[in-house]
């Protein structure tokens, strides 16, 4: 069995999408599977992580990357009025433009270079995972042109992301594109991959061809080993990614005023909105907040590890954010610290954060609930309860990436 995955968001790149087209990547052929990885070779995304090291026993293949840079729009336009506003929102104009997503150019370069990579290596499977989901794209093809078997991995949902203003007309317009993108992997991929089963639950509902199979992400237990935990005389909830979209700092932010703990440190690490710092001035919780800008993935565990609690934010998004179960999840879990999640009480990431034990689950907008949990926590820290212990071995075994590169190996050597 052969391999190709298609992802564009790979090392160098930096940022959690990065984790799981790489984790398949290194597993894979350890299982009986030869891997090829078809990335850009500069996605110009808008994070970098020059220390995170390719799989060594995959073949890492490039195709030119073609399509505008990472930006973040609401950022810039942030404190801009009149003229200077005006010329800004024109600049950016042109990504909004591209259909499905402001990625889509990469397929000119994308297309051709997996389809030669096909046919020179007899490749038997392509993996294309997303998003953005103009990446699929390129697995619709390179079946056409190879009659290669081809494998949807949607990491998102295809057209309802928990994170976008689907208020705004523009996103309306974008996610109708990306309709087509769905309609399009269900009449032709020979299986699709969901990392929630929210998400497979979607897919089932545009009539696929091929099966649909949930195939969650997985915690990388081993990436922790060697970082200690090491108790401080503040109490420190640490979380770590970016803000954007309907993801919110505040209703927590809001909690932290009120809770009256005054040695507690919330750490943030990523990027950070100006709208939301600025609001938090205005809570006045001095050395309480700490900001940090986004830093490698080893400083990420580091900070995670050596932390008493970890803060899990996703936003209900009008029902969106239940089907969520990102990546971050599964990196909290291997962390093996309390977590604090700020979820969709009934969502995916509630559901498993409960079945491990492994925290609290208030809802999202639940002020008062969430300066409960925090006094809670803030409790049982102060009278030595949130010492390390390890998750039980069948948990690990269960959520580990090993055990979900084998699960995808299973589905890969089930195809015809």
């Amino acid at each position: 069995m052969k391999v190709l995955i298609v992802s564009l968001y790979f090392p160098p790149a930096g940022g959690g999408g990065v984790q799981r087209p790489l984790k398949f990547a290194t597993h894979l052929p350890a299982l009986g599977i030869e891997t090829h990885v078809l990335a850009p070779d500069d996605p110009k995304w808008i994070h970098r992580d020059d220390e995170l090291q390719p799989p060594t026993q995959a073949w890492v293949h490039r195709a030119r990357y073609v399509g505008p840079r990472g930006r973040k729009p609401a950022e810039e336009l942030h404190g801009s009025t009149g003229l200077a506003r005006l010329t800004r929102q024109a600049q950016l104009a042109g990504r909004r433009l591209l259909l499905p997503d402001e990625n889509v150019p990469w397929n000119l370069t994308a297309i051709p270079a997996a389809i030669r990579i096909v046919k020179r290596e007899r490749i038997d499977a392509v993996l294309t995972t997303s998003p953005p989901s103009s990446v699929h794209l390129v697995g619709a093809a390179v079946k056409k042109a190879t009659g290669a078997s081809w494998v949807a991995d949607l990491r998102d949902s295809l057209v309802a992301h928990p994170h976008r203003r689907a208020e705004r007309l523009a996103v309306r317009v974008k996610e109708q594109g990306e309709h087509a993108v769905a309609k399009l992997v269900a009449r032709s991929a020979d299986a699709i991959v969901a990392v929630s089963d929210a998400i497979a639950e979607e897919a089932k509902g545009f009539s696929p061809r091929g099966r649909v199979v949930t195939i969650a992400n997985g915690s990388d237990f081993d990436d922790f080993a060697g970082l200690a935990y090491q108790r401080s005389d503040r109490f420190r909830i640490t979380h770590t990614g970016s803000f954007f979209g309907k993801r919110s700092p505040r209703p927590f932010l809001t909690a932290l005023a009120q809770s009256g703990l005054d040695d507690v440190v919330a750490r943030f690490l990523g990027d950070f909105r100006t709208p939301d710092r600025e609001w938090a001035e205005g809570l006045g919780l001095g050395d309480r907040l700490e900001l940090h800008a986004y830093a490698p993935r080893r400083v990420s565990l580091e900070l995670q590890r050596d932390s008493d609690a970890l803060l899990l934010l996703i936003p209900d998004a009008g029902g969106r954010g239940k089907g969520v179960l990102s990546g971050k999840v599964f990196e909290y879990l291997a962390a093996e610290r309390p977590i604090l999640a700020v979820v969709p009480p009934d969502g995916a990431a509630a559901g498993l954060i409960r079945e491990t034990g492994s925290g609290i689950v208030v809802a999202p907008e639940d002020v008062d609930g969430i300066a409960a949990a925090l006094r809670e926590l803030h409790g049982r820290w102060r009278n030595g309860g949130l010492e390390q212990a390890p998750l039980p071995d069948e948990v690990r075994l269960h959520v580990s990436r090993e055990t979900r590169a084998r699960e995808l190996a299973e589905l890969l050597w089930s195809l015809p």
